[in-house]
């Protein structure tokens, strides 16, 4: 079983620019919090400060980046979407 960090428990906030996504890549706040709950993985992200979790949504892999603010001890979740077969979608 995976170790998560503290922040993995900490209170969600949703960006305006993961909003937007979740509008065109039609999935709702609901869908986006199973997903976090199914999470199998996570590792750093090329932006610093941020982390990329590693999901499924109805059979296919899916990435959240996430953002971690220790002094307001909440996780910013920055974007989400569908990993293709040829590569991901930002």
């Amino acid at each position: 079983m995976m170790e998560w960090p503290v922040w993995w428990a900490w209170e969600l906030e949703l960006s305006p620019h993961l909003l937007k996504r979740m509008t065109d890549r039609r999935f709702s706040e609901a869908e986006l919090r199973l997903m976090l709950e199914d999470a199998s993985a996570y590792h750093k992200d090329y932006e610093p400060g941020r982390w990329v979790v590693e999901t499924r949504r109805a059979g296919q892999a899916w990435e959240i980046i996430v953002e971690p603010v220790p002094p307001e001890q909440v996780l910013v979740v920055v974007t989400a979407y569908p990993v293709l077969q040829s590569g991901v979608t930002r």
